[in-house]
């Protein structure tokens, strides 16, 4: 695991499962795993890294040690998916504080606006060697 990025998603968000989708959908050299945040896996990954399990209202990306959330991780991802959405990249230079009111606006509403699931979502099989394994937390 420790060479491919990790992202790990609200499993429960219907907003946070279509953007897997779309990375999936474009990631050709499948660099990427997942995991969902309530995931047992997915909590020792953020303990790990100094995050607290239960906390975080955003997508986290775990590359090469280091970790990124909110609109630094959803910047990361495009960037390493190419094509046009590299061209989101400068984005980084506006300052964070300005990204990330806006990424959290999203994620406050994202239930509202885009719903929500009972449960997180299992992989199909030909992409269940992309996602990390573990028992899911409520």
């Amino acid at each position: 695991m420790e060479k491919h990025p990790v992202i790990l998603f609200d499993g429960v968000c219907n907003l946070c499962n279509a953007s897997v989708n779309f990375v999936i959908d474009r990631d050709d050299d499948a660099i990427f795993r997942f995991g969902a945040l309530q995931s047992d896996s997915g909590a020792r990954m953020l303990a790990e890294h100094g995050l607290e399990p239960g906390r975080l209202e955003s997508i986290v990306l775990i590359d090469d040690g280091a970790v990124y959330v909110a609109s630094d991780a959803a910047l990361r991802i495009a960037r390493r998916l190419g094509g046009a959405l590299k061209l989101l990249w400068p984005f980084r230079f506006v300052p964070r504080f300005l990204r990330d009111a806006v990424y959290n606006w999203i994620a406050r509403n994202r239930y509202r606006w885009f719903g929500r699931q009972e449960s997180c979502r299992l992989p199909t099989p030909d992409l269940t060697e992309r996602f990390i394994g573990g028992t899911l937390r409520h």
